[in-house]
């Protein structure tokens, strides 16, 4: 039998410039997501240089994705013979101002990985330097670039006075189930001792919440909080705003594990309440996802690891269309195209175009102040 072929999608490919990359941190977000996806978007992007405090960890990445600049301090990459348009900062937490404003100031562009800051005043020497530059602060929080969220954007648009209720939650196993699964052949190094970084830890605690001890356990909440929540409240805050108030914060004793603490939130919205739950546990699934109630309908937004590429995030509703005990399930799975990926065109239009995005430093700060004001809601 024969036929019509299926008709094709017509690819997204850029006819503009492609942007020479250095990469700043050789770690598993790295190696997993953001070097591949940017080699295999490289009608947009050039790897060119590589960067991490472990020697290991650099030359790893440069012989595996076949990058010849390969270094140890950040200055020498920001300072390569090899013209750099756009660095990506994948460091640890407590430098990364340093770093988005050291490649601010070399004339980068910069791509940063969440959370962009860990006190308000960095924040705040971001935005003024990205502005004194004209260079862009691109912030990657890519599940906020996930079409389904989109898509339950425009569902309630014009319907936000009828939110009963939201629940937020991302309870995930360890990146480290899934990535050892995914065929990504990742390997994991021993940074070099840096006291540096534990005292940049306690030194940001200190200026961000003075009321409180900065205990092991206290620097492991914000911690948390600013890594793997920083996802969830920018996307939460993206679909309904910043909530009023926070009504109650709990979490999980401190036993002396290891581990990351369990958090519990209740924000107050006014007229609705939204609850959020969020910790990494020994289970090998990733349960993230944010629902909304409106009365007649329940619309979830289901986020899956990012670091098995092309896993969908869906769209579900349910709703009893003729009210009568009926129950009608919605499944809209947009697309299979990962949002690392999304990102980056979203990225490469603001550098080609001057498009604007919504990621910016002003709108990370947020995320800051709603992390402080959860642990000081700990007190109330």
């Amino acid at each position: 039998m024969t036929g019509k072929p299926t008709p094709m999608l017509k690819p997204f490919i850029s006819e503009g410039p492609v942007f020479n990359v250095g990469v700043l941190g050789c770690g598993e977000v790295a190696q997993v997501a953001h070097i591949p996806n940017l080699q295999l978007a490289n009608h947009m992007y050039n790897v060119v240089a590589v960067c991490d405090i472990s020697l290991e960890a650099a030359q790893h990445c440069g012989e595996k994705f076949h990058v010849k600049e390969v270094y140890t301090d950040y200055k020498e990459l920001l300072a390569s013979p090899t013209k750099i348009d756009l660095v990506f900062v994948l460091t640890n937490d407590a430098f990364h101002c340093t770093h988005i404003t050291a490649a601010l100031r070399a004339g980068k562009h910069v791509f940063i990985e969440k959370p962009m800051a860990q006190t308000l005043a960095e924040c705040d020497e971001i935005a003024k330097v990205s502005k004194e530059t004209g260079k862009i602060v691109f912030v990657g929080y890519m599940r906020r670039y996930a079409p389904a969220l989109l898509e339950l954007k425009e569902i309630l648009k014009g319907h936000e006075n009828d939110i009963k209720y939201v629940r937020v939650r991302d309870i995930i196993g360890n990146n480290m189930y899934f990535t050892q699964n995914s065929g990504m052949y990742q390997r994991y190094f021993t940074p070099p001792n840096d006291p540096s970084i534990a005292e940049a830890l306690v030194r940001n605690f200190k200026e961000n919440l003075p009321e409180l001890e900065p205990s092991k356990y206290n620097i492991a909440s914000l911690s948390l909080l600013g890594s793997l929540a920083s996802h969830d409240l920018s996307a939460m805050r993206d679909l309904i705003g910043m909530p009023k108030r926070i009504l109650a914060a709990a979490r999980a004793p401190d036993d002396g594990s290891p581990r990351p603490v369990w958090w519990t939130v209740l924000f107050d919205y006014g007229t609705f309440r939204a609850f959020y739950e969020m910790s990494i546990d020994a289970v090998p699934i990733f349960d993230a996802q944010i629902e909304v109630h409106t009365g007649d309908k329940r619309i979830k937004v289901q986020y899956d690891t990012p670091y098995v590429k092309g896993l969908p995030i869906t769209l579900t509703t349910l709703s009893s269309p003729k009210g009568l005990g009926d129950l009608d399930t919605s499944v809209y799975r947009p697309t299979h195209e990962d949002t690392y990926t999304i990102e980056l065109r979203v990225l490469y239009d603001a550098l080609t175009k001057g498009t604007p995005f919504k990621t910016t430093p002003e709108d990370a700060k947020q995320d800051v102040e709603l992390n402080l004001a959860i642990m000081r809601a700990l007190k109330e």
